[in-house]
């Protein structure tokens, strides 16, 4: 529901004004402000925070085809300034009101060429950060339109350390995030985290990202940072035949860690809700036929050891109802799958016909009885010629079935073993998809995606998606660091929900490959499902690791939908607390979380209701735990809370504490 809409415009016609006149843009309560000016007839822009210059004067613009220069040239034809505040709520999300408040500035360009090309630039300023697009209207143009190159930089005033991993590169996002000064970045994706040397925290994205290609950002002197568009195969950025909207490169701005993941401004720059409140999708947790495969108990091919068979699944439907839970996941269940099947070749997926000793009908119609769903899974392995071909048979059959989720995955270095995911053709392929499950009344999490840009706004049957380096890496892998979990949270998560798969309360992974284990506490897993946002959160261990044990109360209480979420420390690979209220009770939770260091955290209780009483049922690490040492004792207590206490944390060394507050 949108709550006041205030909406006032001003036009300024450019003849009135110099052409070196500076146009500046200010933030609702002036936190922010974006200046615009023509410097010898090219754009630039600067960005300031207060009295901080975060962004200096930077470029602005196109290289087209046949190097028409589409930065230079210009002249100002008009700017408009518009205000806009609006309240609007989420199907399903972490928060459920969001407002979206902020000023606005259009100016409308002109070339004094031959061609006489236009080129409007809209700039928002937001109290937690800005962003700007460019509108290429249509000009009636004879020809196609190649974009080559663009020309927008984000020159830094001031160095800082980043966090980032490498763009162009074989595994896509799944890389381990570096940290360096800004200065000495290669070609990074987004969303690119940034501690300034004044210390603030800024985040570099790009929102509402459609038939255009995607955004990363390549050092080219100094603390520069410059867009560089993921190309076609042939080299041309982006292609369109009459005109284009680029996605709004976005720079959010925090004076601590938390600001960053508490600003919605890359959900508020997309378009709204187009799908109502689809009716076929809730948040939920799931179980699954999957850490199996990953830890060597099981294939995903048919074999000795298959994982996906219609008496594996009957056993996993009876865990799952046994234990409270409605959906589960089967990977495997369809021809295709070979040992080879996560290497680079065009591998011939079906996806109606199932694999040999599954019957889906039979283990759908099980499920029905005891009352849980399947979760569809598509592994395209990349080859999207042969999954488009059959897409529509494979989305009938899991509506004829009943079943209203499907997984998506995408392995393989590039799309078609041509394109990369990333690219304008990407971004259309899974746009495209999105649109097309919708028609099947089916909801959608992607792994080997592109990266979100908060089009879950626009069509909530967009759930999460991978696009890190995601739990599986510790099955067979290395692992992922202890660092690695607590720099997520400001990184990779700021762009949407995560589907990383937490839960393995065994972190030692008994069953598993030897030497490989979880660079963590079982109490940290549990904190997992708080700290990391999704509204479809995977208990992905083994049946036989929760049978019994009392931490899997937790996860049978947490929710995957809320109604509030606020950050209450943290800092980019140190440590960070959230807690998130229920969207359909009284109750708060509590996710705490730390890298290899142990930590004693004072946690105010005053986001708590202060009429009430709640009981505090704590999921800590047991006294001495650490990821080396007892990592699956979990210390369980109850103890008598209100908004007026101040709650002491300890966390073991990659450790974690996990806290239902139930309201008495």
């Amino acid at each position: 529901m949108k709550n006041i809409v205030l909406l006032a415009c001003l036009a300024v016609s450019g003849m009135f004004f110099s052409q070196n006149k500076t146009y500046e843009l200010s933030s609702p309560k002036g936190k922010n402000k974006i200046k615009f000016e023509l410097v010898n007839n090219a754009p630039k822009y600067a960005v300031s925070h207060g009295k901080t210059q975060v962004i200096s004067p930077s470029d602005m613009g196109f290289l087209l085809k046949n190097n028409e220069d589409l930065s230079q040239n210009f002249e100002i034809l008009k700017v408009e300034n518009s205000t806009f505040d609006e309240t609007w709520d989420q199907v399903w999300g972490e928060k459920k009101k969001i407002r979206n408040h902020y000023n606005q500035m259009v100016v409308k360009l002109q070339q004094k060429n031959q061609n006489k090309r236009k080129l409007d630039i809209q700039f928002r300023a937001y109290d937690d950060g800005v962003a700007f697009r460019y509108v290429y209207p249509n000009q009636n143009d004879k020809d196609s339109i190649f974009i080559m190159d663009e020309k927008t930089t984000f020159n830094l005033k001031e160095d800082g350390q980043a966090w980032w991993i490498p763009a162009y590169r074989e595994n896509r996002y799944e890389y381990l995030y570096q940290k360096s000064p800004v200065s000495k970045l290669d070609t990074v994706h987004t969303p690119l985290t940034i501690e300034s040397n004044s210390g603030l925290k800024l985040s570099f994205h790009e929102a509402n990202l459609i038939d255009f290609a995607s955004m990363t950002l390549v050092n080219t002197t100094g603390t520069q940072l410059k867009s560089d568009l993921v190309p076609w195969a042939d080299g041309v950025k982006v292609r369109v035949k009459d005109s284009f909207t680029s996605s709004w490169r976005t720079i959010q701005i925090g004076e601590k860690a938390g600001d960053l993941i508490d600003s919605y401004l890359i959900l508020n720059l997309n378009e709204p809700n187009k799908l109502g409140n689809p009716t076929y999708f809730k948040p939920y947790k799931y179980t699954g036929i999957w850490w199996g495969m990953h830890i060597g108990k099981y294939t995903f091919w048919e074999s000795e050891k298959q994982g996906a068979t219609t008496k594996n699944a009957f056993d996993y439907i009876d865990f799952t109802a046994k234990e409270g839970f409605h959906h589960m996941l089967i990977e495997g269940w369809n021809k295709g799958w070979t040992p080879q099947w996560y290497e680079n070749h065009m591998h011939m997926f079906s996806f109606t016909k199932t694999a040999d000793n599954f019957d889906i009908e039979k283990v759908v119609d099980y499920g029905n009885k005891k009352g849980v769903e399947l979760i569809g899974y598509h592994e395209t392995g990349s080859n999207l010629i042969n999954y488009l071909k059959e897409i529509d048979a494979g989305f009938a059959l899991y509506q004829k079935l009943g079943i209203h989720t499907v997984k998506i995955g995408h392995v393989g270095s590039k799309l078609n073993m041509k394109e990369w995911h990333h690219g304008q053709f990407g971004v259309n392929y899974f746009r495209y998809v999105l649109q097309k499950a919708a028609q099947y009344n089916l909801a959608v999490f992607y792994h080997e995606p592109i990266k979100d840009t908060g089009e879950r706004r626009t069509y909530p049957n967009m759930l999460a998606r991978e696009a890190a380096r995601g739990q599986e890496y510790n099955a067979w892998s290395e692992g992922n660091p202890p660092s690695h979990v607590v720099i997520l949270p400001f990184t990779r998560m700021l762009s949407g929900p995560m589907d990383y798969t937490p839960g393995v309360l065994d972190v030692e992974i008994k069953q598993g490959y030897p030497g490989k284990r979880i660079h963590g506490t079982t109490a940290q897993q549990l904190a997992m499902y708080v700290v990391f946002y999704s509204p479809i959160q995977m208990l992905a261990d083994l049946p036989e690791n929760y049978t019994g044990k009392p931490e899997l109360q937790f996860l049978k209480d947490v929710p995957t939908d809320w109604d509030n979420t606020i950050v209450l420390n943290g800092e980019i690979g140190e440590y960070i607390t959230t807690v998130r209220k229920d969207r359909n009770s009284n109750d708060w939770f509590l996710g705490s979380m730390t890298n290899e260091k142990s930590r004693d955290l004072s946690v105010s209780l005053s986001f708590l209701d202060k009429n009430a009483r709640y009981e505090a049922q704590i999921y800590a690490d047991a006294k001495g735990t650490s990821e080396t040492v007892n990592p699956t004792a979990v210390a369980i207590s109850k103890k008598i809370v209100k908004s007026t206490d101040v709650l002491q944390l300890h966390l073991g060394g990659s450790g974690g504490t996990a806290i239902r507050f139930k309201k008495l």
